[in-house]
Order: C-alpha cells, then sequence, then structure tokens
C-alpha cells in the first residue's frame, strides 16, 4: 500500500489541478496500477487523509536532467526548478548526486466510494482547510478551497458566504456578490448573508444598493450590533450624517464598551466639525482598550487630528508620539507631527520629522514642501 505524504501548501491537491508528483525512486517503483493514499504531513498532528488515487502514469529521470528543469518544477507546485531542488535537499539527508534516480508520478483521485482505506468526508475536510487559510489571510487559496468544497454541494449556505467574504477580500465584489445572491435565493431570511451582502455592495461603490441590503438584514434583525454598524457607516457614506449619528448612538446604548463604535461615532463627528465631541468619543474608545493590542494607532492619530483642529497642540503631539510608537513607519503620523511643531513655530525640529517623512517615502511631496517652509523660517 504505498503512501504519499504532501506538505499542506499543495492545494491544488483540493482543487484537483494536480495530478502527478515527483519523488526519490525507491526500491520497488511504482507502476500503473498502483494504489496511493494520500495525506497531508504523514509524521506531524496535522496527519490527514486527502484521498486515494491510482497511478495512471509513471516516468524515471536523473537527477542531472532534473536540477534545472523549470518545467518539471512548476508543474509538482514550485515557482522554479531552483526552488524545487531547495526542498529535495532539505527532504533527502543524502547529498544528491546527478545520477540519482527520481521518479514522475501521474494519478488519478479515485471516488471516496472506491476506497479500500478508511473513508472521509471530504467536504468536510476541504472546508476545514479553506476556513484555516481564510483566517490566516491567504485568500487566493482559500478561495480555491471553498470553490472544491462547493463542488459536492453547490448550495451549502455557510459555503457560499464565506466564498463571498472571500471574494470580497480579494476585492472581487461583483463576485462575491453573486456567491451571496444564490445564498438568498436559497435562504432568504439570514440577516448576516443580508448584511454581508450589503458590505460588498458598499466595497462596490453601490452605497444605495448597499442601504437596501442592509435594510432588509434590519427588517429580520433591528438589533444586531454588526448590521447596525454598517448601517450607520453606510448612512455616512452617503451623507446622511444625523442618521448616522443616531445609529452610532443606539449602538452605544446596546455595550458602551466597545472601542470600534466610539470611534466611529468620533470620526462622524470630526466630520460634522463637532470637534470636542469627537474628542471625547476617541478617549472613550481608548479607554475600552483592554490591552495593548486593542489600541489602535489611527485612532490616536485621529484624535491627534480633534486636538490639533481645537489648538490643543501639545496634547496633540502626544497622541501622534502615541500613534507613531504604535506604527513607526507610517509617514502621515509623522506628517501631522511635523504640523503641530510648525504651528508652534518650533521649525527645527519640524524640519527633523520632515526628513523623517521623506526618509520612509521620498516621494511625499507635502514633506517636502513643508520643509522648504520650515528652512525658510529657520
Amino acid at each position: 500500500m504505498p503512501i504519499l505524504s504532501f506538505g499542506i501548501q499543495h492545494i491544488d491537491l483540493i482543487t484537483g489541478k494536480k495530478t502527478s508528483t515527483i519523488r526519490k525512486l525507491w526500491k520497488t517503483p511504482l507502476k500503473k496500477g498502483d494504489r496511493l493514499h494520500c495525506y497531508w504531513n504523514l509524521v506531524s498532528k496535522e496527519k490527514k487523509k486527502i484521498f486515494e488515487a491510482e497511478v495512471v502514469g509513471t516516468n524515471i529521470i536523473e537527477y542531472k536532467d532534473l536540477k534545472n528543469n523549470d518545467e518539471i518544477a512548476i508543474k509538482e507546485g514550485y515557482g522554479n526548478a531552483k526552488e524545487m531542488i531547495k526542498e529535495f535537499k532539505k527532504m533527502y539527508v543524502d547529498k544528491l548526486k546527478d545520477s540519482d534516480k527520481f521518479q514522475i508520478i501521474q494519478f488519478k483521485k479515485l471516488d471516496v466510494n472506491k476506497w479500500e482505506g478508511e473513508k472521509i468526508d471530504e467536504k468536510a475536510m476541504i472546508s476545514q482547510r479553506a476556513d484555516i487559510l481564510f483566517d490566516s489571510g491567504k485568500y487566493d487559496k482559500s478561495e480555491l478551497c471553498y470553490s472544491a468544497a462547493l463542488r459536492f454541494d453547490p448550495n451549502d449556505i455557510y459555503l457560499l458566504n464565506k466564498k463571498g467574504d472571500n471574494l470580497s477580500r480579494l476585492g472581487r465584489f461583483e463576485d462575491a456578490i453573486k456567491c451571496y445572491d444564490k445564498a438568498l435565493s436559497i435562504e432568504n431570511n439570514n440577516e448576516y448573508i443580508w448584511n454581508n451582502k450589503a458590505i460588498a455592495l458598499l466595497n462596490y461603490g453601490k452605497p444605495e444598493k448597499a442601504l437596501k441590503s442592509n435594510g432588509k438584514a434590519m427588517d429580520l434583525n433591528s438589533k444586531n450590533p454588526s448590521i447596525l454598524y454598517w448601517r450607520g457607516f453606510i448612512l455616512q457614506i452617503l451623507g446622511k450624517l444625523d442618521e448616522a449619528l443616531e445609529i452610532y448612538d443606539n449602538l452605544i446604548k446596546i455595550n458602551s464598551e466597545n472601542p470600534e463604535v466610539w470611534n466611529a461615532r468620533g470620526n462622524l463627528l470630526t466630520e460634522m466639525d463637532r470637534h470636542e465631541e469627537a474628542l471625547d468619543s476617541y478617549n472613550k474608545g481608548l479607554e475600552h482598550c483592554f490591552d495593548e493590542g486593542d489600541v489602535d494607532p489611527v485612532t490616536q492619530n485621529r484624535k491627534g487630528n480633534a486636538l490639533l483642529d481645537l489648538g490643543r497642540y501639545e496634547e496633540a503631539l502626544e497622541a501622534y508620539d502615541e500613534a507613531i510608537r504604535l506604527d513607526k513607519n507610517n509617514e502621515w503620523f509623522w506628517l501631522n507631527k511635523g504640523l503641530v511643531l510648525l504651528e508652534l513655530r518650533r521649525f527645527k525640529e519640524a524640519d527633523n520629522i520632515f526628513t523623517k517623512v521623506l526618509s520612509i517615502n521620498p516621494e511625499n511631496d507635502d514633506a517636502r514642501v513643508l520643509r522648504e517652509e520650515c528652512l525658510e523660517n529657520m
């Protein structure tokens, strides 16, 4: 019973795109008709059966003909031969010689009903892999897995919704909306999918349609904080600022300890030129960040902006310094600090800051112009 182990990076195994592999020649070479039992990470705790397959063809090649063969390397899932050989040197302890023989193995995946060994729920296995990839931000690969899982059941609501979320992360909003629409054609009373569709429509540049989709979600559950949050944001984009503020205030009544809502309210109040109230919202948001990882440098920067608009320059400097501490290479945080120093007529310090901005991004024209202003006043 030949067993093949693959690394979990070989997502093409799931999609069916990968139908061959290459291994150092075994004492008993594989032959056409042999049954393969294929696993991910065979010798680790992540060991998982992928499928069984039948060998449909083989070919033997010497290492000297393999080590520079980009075509074979690409079929094996590598960028080029150099990458493949680097991996082989990790896999095989003995130094590889030009005369060493490798076997290229072509295989055909078998239907689970024809497996000889343990049968698995392929849909569940692929869905789990998709979720892991999605949660780790590998959206290109997770989208392939969600598509593969949907081949087992094209009407799975969970998978359609997750694929829609995945496509949104990839910026493919039109495709995401199609996924949500298909899910809603099966389950029209799902508030989460209506809201996810609203988010995709908003990102696709269709805020009016986004508001309607969010309204469908509101009809189903007007107390859902996520639905309310996005309604406030959509209304803000549409310029319906008073309505958006009412939504954020309602959210605070539901949960007064959500920093995201306080920050969103602060941004809205800043847009409404209500800077004292905006500052209060930012401070409330920061109060409810319970550990260092929750503190948002963007919020600190916006707090600095509110203080700058109020002419409270020393406090603005403190806010920008905190934003910079959390994100040292953000050119705009540094630029804002330089603007405060310019307002305070501390030209030498401001010049140093604008020089720092230009070291991060030499193309920042604002920093270049402001630095020249500093030099004229020094």
